[in-house]
């Protein structure tokens, strides 16, 4: 077995760097700790990162269960402390929990609202909602995790207004985020809330990952990609990622992939659980995003390579899939040679 000790600023645990000052973030584990989730905040908050300036959040794990814990993956580690950590916290991260049908203990709620009640902030990734839900802290309120949580959640807590199709929500000061990879989304907004776009951008950039996905974007696609790597449909798909400018009609696509349009359309629906024109404009907003990112173009000249032919066109798609305007998004986001105050890593 690989025995782990988490590194921590808190005062039980101590570094070899010099300690930061910022807000405490204190994540809870458990007896078969969710591995991957519980990675996520300590990556994000408890990674050192002196770019970042003595500010940069403090970071420790709480125990909610005595004695020799386990992770998934046969894992076993050792915590800062109990719950009593959670009494200095500015945030704590519940990174999933044992099951949904598992009780929540009566010391972890009482302490988690108890910490609410006193300004803390309180996420949640995966299957962490239900820990949160039992609080009563949503209540009334909208809140997500995984699609495959999401009935038995509904059914646990009727009074939680359960929305499966979302990455993440921000409920006041109760945040809860979908499947795993959701909760680095949702962890970054944290981040760019705290220390703003370009201390994001710096840490996405560590997790060599995109630096905003909206936390209203959709979950999933039913099937992404084709079943059969044999598709026929996997050199179109790749080919029109590669030129997102070219005018496609459904004509085109169809005698690319050698197929008669009607057969193209059920065989795509098939495959994507979209229309082609659905896709065709995702992969368009997502040429503009990086451009937005990446360069200085003119919005004008960011609609005409990503596709979308007039500044209006993209306009309506970029900021039906990320409730921002194309020139917001840049300034929140994008890079564009301008530097920002935070060094790249």
């Amino acid at each position: 077995m690989l025995k782990i000790t988490p590194e921590s600023p808190s005062p039980a645990v101590g570094r070899t760097e010099a300690p930061t000052t910022g807000p405490l973030v204190v994540a809870i584990a458990y007896d078969g700790l969710c591995t991957f989730e519980y990675a996520i905040a300590a990556e994000v908050f408890g990674l050192a990162r002196p770019e970042m300036g003595a500010g940069w959040y403090r970071f420790a794990t709480a125990a909610v269960d005595s004695g020799a814990l386990r992770a998934h993956g046969g894992l076993r580690f050792e915590v800062d402390g109990g719950l009593e950590l959670i009494e200095e916290a500015d945030l704590i991260v519940m990174p999933g929990w044992k099951g949904a049908g598992v009780p929540v203990p009566e010391r972890l709620r009482g302490a988690l609202i108890a910490a609410h009640a006193r300004g803390a902030r309180l996420a949640s990734i995966c299957s962490g909602a239900f820990v949160l839900a039992a609080t009563g802290l949503l209540d009334g309120r909208r809140a997500a995790t995984h699609w495959r949580y999401a009935e038995a959640l509904e059914r646990a807590h009727p009074e939680v207004a359960v929305d499966a199709s979302v990455l993440y929500v921000e409920e006041g000061r109760v945040l809860t985020s979908a499947g795993s990879a959701a909760g680095i989304d949702l962890m970054l907004h944290i981040v760019r809330a705290d220390f703003g776009a370009d201390a994001a951008n710096s840490v996405a950039r560590r997790l060599v990952m995109p630096a905003h996905r909206n936390g209203g974007q959709a979950q999933f696609v039913e099937r992404p990609v084709p079943k059969r790597r044999e598709s026929r449909l996997s050199p179109l798909l790749d080919l029109v990622r590669a030129e997102p400018r070219h005018r496609w009609t459904i004509a085109d696509m169809a005698r690319k992939a050698a197929l008669s349009e009607r057969s193209f359309l059920r065989r795509f629906a098939e495959a994507m659980g979209t229309s082609p024109g659905e896709w065709l404009a995702g992969v368009r907003v997502d040429e503009a995003r990086r451009l937005l990112e990446t360069t200085a173009l003119p919005v004008e000249e960011v609609a005409r390579l990503s596709g979308f032919g007039s500044t209006a066109t993209l306009r309506h798609h970029f900021s039906r899939a990320t409730a921002l305007s194309p020139r917001d998004y840049r300034q929140r986001f994008g890079h564009g040679g301008k530097g920002g105050s935070v060094a790249e890593a």
